[in-house]
């Protein structure tokens, strides 16, 4: 890559911006699926996407002084940005993600601005506790709710099924996170859930809860579920088992780019999952679409 390219690839970091446009899209795909249009459902996405950059920037800022000699480059913790830059980027798609989400109703700012805590507790508290699993756990759920909610103002009783779910995988992906960065966390002395538990039980943890999570999400497809949703299931439930396969057999000394690939899978694999049980049950007859 040339420098000038990679140097802006290395400030655009500051917003992370893979899970950060992972959850945008996923929030589109799902307020098309609850009946949105698609000026609705782009409002909706790029609302997610906001709240994702504003927290993950907080995150580079808070992390900066551990953050040094990382890989992937941290851009605060570099120098690439002042911490100046990295606050107002953080406040401005905070306002930004926020407004675009109240103009769906005062309930979608509610939802909105759950999610949001739940980031903000993580980059402010959490993320250097063995509880850095549980803003993850408590937001995933969160994000069928605000795409539905922000359509249709409500969220259908049928998606509470949702939550079970959701807060496994969440767990489960934070778990893996916290997994794919073991050894650079390590040698930082930070003390991460799978520093704690240590390599082999960390990743029997991350394993047990993904695998429930897509588990559950099967067992309990709406009824007459179409051919169509069950094909995103399964692809979604395959895409997650080989991010679960390629995470668990990063070993000690492993580049760390492999472990971080397995992740990146398992959030696809998880997003695609989502969308599957949602389709099922937007075709259903359990809801109006």
């Amino acid at each position: 890559m040339p420098p000038v390219l990679a140097g802006i690839a290395d400030r655009v970091r500051l917003v992370h911006p893979f899970p950060s446009l992972l959850n945008g899209a996923a929030t589109l795909a799902l307020a098309l699926l609850a009946g949105a249009g698609m000026p609705v459902a782009l409002r909706l996405g790029l609302s997610m996407t906001a709240i994702q950059f504003s927290i993950g920037a907080l995150n580079d800022l808070v992390d900066a002084p551990r953050d040094r000699g990382r890989r992937p480059i941290k851009p605060v913790a570099e120098g690439l940005l002042r911490p100046g830059a990295a606050r107002l980027v953080a406040i401005a798609a905070a306002v930004a993600g926020l407004a675009l989400a109240a103009a769906s109703g005062p309930a979608t700012l509610v939802v909105a601005s759950a999610g949001a805590a739940c980031g903000y507790a993580y980059d402010l508290r959490l993320s250097r506790t063995a509880w850095a699993w549980l803003p993850l756990a408590v937001a995933l759920p969160l994000v069928p709710v605000f795409a539905w909610v922000g359509v249709t103002g409500t969220a259908p009783g049928a998606s509470l099924v949702l939550v079970p779910i959701g807060m496994l995988a969440g767990g489960g992906l934070a778990v893996g996170n916290a997994l794919a960065d073991l050894d650079t966390d390590r040698a930082a002395a930070v003390p991460s859930v799978a520093v704690r538990l240590g390599r082999r039980d960390a990743a029997g943890l991350h394993g047990a809860a993904l695998v429930g999570a897509a588990t559950l999400a099967v067992s309990t497809l709406p009824p007459g579920a179409s051919v169509g949703a069950w094909a995103v299931v399964v692809v979604g439930g395959a895409t997650l088992a080989a991010g679960v396969v390629t995470l668990a057999r990063v070993g000690e000394g492993s580049r760390g780019g492999v472990g971080r690939l397995g992740w990146q899978v398992e959030a696809v694999g998880t997003a695609i999952l989502g969308i599957g049980w949602v389709l099922a049950l937007a075709g259903s007859g359990l809801v109006a679409a």
